[in-house]
């Protein structure tokens, strides 16, 4: 019997690490290979990526990987993913281009193999035949993508919305999406992020009038944030630096890396003379300078940041500076955003951001898109992906106005096998999947346990447990010693009592028993927690040590 299978290993149900298993026979790709970012009480982690588990048993099944678009949450997982399974990638020119720099510095000196599209170009992954659409979002060269089965044709839509004016003056491709959805389409993966978000999104253009307005009235130098691979927001703050006789900088690895790139490739125009180095802002009048910058998300190394701290050296924050952040928080990242908000108001800058002035628009689709987007392709069976639980059911409701019945409308969990097969859909049972959390090294994955860890130490501290046994007698030589850091303890009894219960209950171990060091120390550390968190609600590490005497 014909059947495909849908495996989610990230990005349903949440924002980020997005990828797609699609299984047919003995055949594999994936669609997109995304991470996401840290929660706060991720501690000391830099990314989450998702789980590869699953592909472990499936080595040799995978054909290939298929992005639709350069942003991190699709294709910032590639270096861990390739370092594991060295497969061909097919990614847009452009995508390629932005893209290939960073997995050169993360394999390793490894050698992967990249394949370059273009919107609108067909080419196979093993047995699947893959055509791309173009689609207007917040990056250049934004694809859906049409996937021929056995079984029928799977639509994914990627990150998608229908912007009417785009910055770079490509529509999307209407046209074919509603041929696509002449011949047939068995299912359709929808981008749900915009499900909750009633009518038709903003156009990009509606940024670029705010921008004019606040040039227009800026006193001093002006300073954007936004994502490195918005070229779009990139060139709309060029073009109106070039209205208002500015010179800009650009500055940032990733911001600049990119803007080389997309300026060389035509993506992002501009006047060789009208751009001018980070050192030679000072030359310059400062109502005569624009200074362009990473630092949307408040990452703690980015250049805005840093000059949020006073800790830059090429730029610092002064009265009359006009900082905007043309970018919208991405969840988990709201803390470090306002924080550098608030630094920049006491620095003595005028801060705009998207709560009180419409400097950005997002690339997803709104209701009336996604009804749209429906109507076009009119798949057999719809599924939401990208999104959280709220956005799921928000697209589910917007589905059954269109006319699907419940049994259409599929849900995709992640790690639960979504099988269609020539009698319909339905679940299987779940495979390996979940998150890897990866260091802010970059190089080292962490445990769950050592994030817990990590959380406990940063909310409730750690305490040092030493007890001298004599090894002979099995008799305590010297009494529980605690040390303890982080760990707030404002009962002043509490050691003493704790003591006094592991000295009972070693005391009662025989002298078998208390040779076994391990067990000796586990049950110092299972008491030390259990009296602690009795008394006091707390639950701080616990490290044992036994000495030998």
């Amino acid at each position: 019997m014909k059947q495909i299978e849908l495996i989610a290993l990230g990005g349903c149900g949440e924002i980020g690490k997005n990828c797609t298993v699609l299984r047919q026979n003995q055949d594999l790709i994936l669609i997109d290979c995304g991470l996401s970012f840290p929660t706060d009480e991720m501690y000391g982690v830099d990314i989450v990526i998702p789980d590869f588990s699953y592909l472990e048993d499936h080595r040799d099944e995978i054909r290939g990987v298929v992005i639709t678009h350069g942003h991190e949450d699709h294709v910032g997982s590639l270096p861990y993913l390739l370092r594991q399974f060295p497969v061909p990638v097919w990614m847009s020119d452009f995508t390629r281009a932005i893209v290939e720099p960073k997995l050169g510095e993360r394999l390793r000196g490894k050698k992967a193999e990249f394949h370059s599209f273009m919107p609108g170009d067909v080419f196979e992954v093993g047995p699947f035949e893959v055509e791309t659409i173009r689609v207007t979002h917040s990056i250049p060269e934004a694809c859906c993508l049409s996937i021929k089965t056995e079984l029928g044709r799977v639509f994914h839509t990627g990150d998608f919305k229908f912007d009417n004016t785009p910055v770079d003056g490509h529509l999307t491709d209407l046209g074919r999406m509603g041929e696509i959805g002449n011949e047939g389409v068995l299912l359709m993966l929808s981008d749900s992020t915009g499900a909750e978000t009633p009518g038709w999104g903003p156009s990009e253009s509606v940024v670029s009038k705010t921008l004019e307005e606040i040039f227009a009235e800026a006193p001093g130098r002006i300073i954007v944030t936004t994502f490195a691979s918005n070229i779009h927001r990139v060139q709309q703050v060029v073009d109106c630096a070039a209205l208002y006789d500015r010179k800009f900088a650009v500055v940032g690895r990733r911001m600049e890396q990119n803007v080389e790139i997309s300026n060389a490739k035509g993506y992002l125009k501009y006047s060789q003379d009208s751009r001018i180095r980070i050192g030679d802002v000072e030359r310059h009048p400062d109502d005569r300078v624009v200074i362009i910058t990473t630092g949307a998300q408040g990452e703690p190394l980015s250049a805005l940041t840093l000059m949020a701290q006073e800790e830059y050296p090429k730029a610092r924050i002064v009265p009359g500076d006009t900082v905007i952040i043309s970018a919208s928080p991405i969840p988990g990242n709201e803390a470090l955003i306002w924080r550098t908000v608030n630094r920049l108001f006491s620095l003595g800058a005028r801060v705009i951001y998207s709560r009180i002035s419409p400097i950005h628009v997002s690339g997803h689709a709104s209701q009336e898109e996604l009804k749209m987007m429906m109507a076009l392709i009119r798949p057999r069976y719809v599924a939401p992906v990208h999104g959280e639980p709220r956005h799921v059911v928000h697209y589910k409701d917007l589905a059954r106005s269109m006319g699907y019945h419940n049994d259409d409308i599929l849900t995709m969990d992640l790690g639960v096998p979504l099988v269609i097969d020539e009698e319909g859909p339905y679940l299987a049972d779940p495979v390996p999947c979940g998150r890897v959390l990866v260091d802010s090294s970059g190089g080292s994955e962490l445990s769950e346990e050592v994030a817990r860890d990590r959380k406990h130490l940063a909310n409730d501290g750690i305490v040092f447990v030493t007890v001298g046994i004599d090894f002979e007698t099995g008799d305590i030589i010297t009494a529980p010693d605690f040390i303890a850091k982080g760990f707030a303890n404002g009962d002043e009894g509490l050691f003493e009592h704790v003591g006094e219960v592991l000295v009972d209950a070693i005391g009662s171990l025989n002298i078998v028993e208390t040779r076994d060091v391990e067990a000796v120390q586990a049950e110092i550390r299972d008491l030390t927690r259990k009296v602690i968190r009795k008394r006091t609600q707390l639950r701080p590490i616990v490290v044992a040590v036994v000495l030998e005497l």
